[in-house]
């Protein structure tokens, strides 16, 4: 059976998000604050973690970035706070995808069974390589050549799409889809920033440009001839 893992200090959501998923048929533990939640996160034994952001003593935003030091479980942040530059924070600490509270059960239901289908079909090839890029993904780590590259979550997420699908023109929605599992519409800028984070650390040394943009429509991983 599938293990969730929901850390979130107001009662009634928990009881609400408790009850809704068991229904699902997942087995469902609940931890009201950030500390109860890491130990319980700590077992190693849940597929997926629902994480608040405002949490009383270790909040939100700390979990997830303890919890990634060791772990590739996916994340799927709540908060109140809509803002770009909370999401973007959000994002950075490790979570796979983001949700505005209040939010309707449905759509965190989907939102779970998209993080599970990519947690399964990412186990299907252990190692990925292109060019002078090789990617573990069990351990999460990248070599760039002999160099070994420390990503964050999203810049591994991205990459990792881009390695899974290499010389194939990925526009702008096929990638919001694929690693944030949502539209940020005009707020979209957020795209060229991880490409340009990415970039400056595949060519930290000189090596030739990878990632490449296909103007008003995407980005595609490639070598030049």
């Amino acid at each position: 059976m599938t293990r969730i893992l929901v850390i979130e200090d107001e009662t009634e959501i928990a009881s609400f998000l408790r009850r809704g998923l068991s229904l699902e048929g997942y087995q469902v533990d609940v931890a009201f604050d950030g500390t109860r939640g890491l130990e319980l996160a700590s077992t190693g034994t849940y597929d997926l973690i629902v994480l608040d952001l405002m949490l009383p003593g270790i909040d939100g935003l700390e979990v997830a970035r303890r919890l990634r030091a060791d772990s590739n479980v996916p994340i799927i942040m709540l908060t109140a706070r809509d803002a770009m530059r909370d999401r973007v924070a959000g994002l950075e600490a490790g979570a796979d995808d983001y949700l505005v509270k209040p939010f309707a059960f449905e759509e965190l239901l989907a939102r779970i069974r998209a993080q599970l289908r990519r947690r399964q079909s990412g186990q299907a090839q252990d190692v990925l390589r292109f060019a002078n890029l090789t990617l573990d993904t069990r351990s999460r780590e990248l070599r760039v050549g002999d160099r070994r590259v420390e990503l964050t979550a999203k810049e591994y997420d991205l990459l990792e799409l881009f390695m899974r699908h290499p010389n194939q023109v990925l526009t702008r929605d096929i990638i919001y889809d694929r690693v944030w599992n949502y539209d940020f519409g005009g707020e979209s800028n957020i795209l060229e920033v991880y490409v340009r984070y990415l970039r400056q650390k595949l060519e930290a040394n000189g090596e030739p440009r990878l990632i490449h943009t296909v103007r008003s429509v995407g980005y595609i991983l490639r070598e030049d001839t």
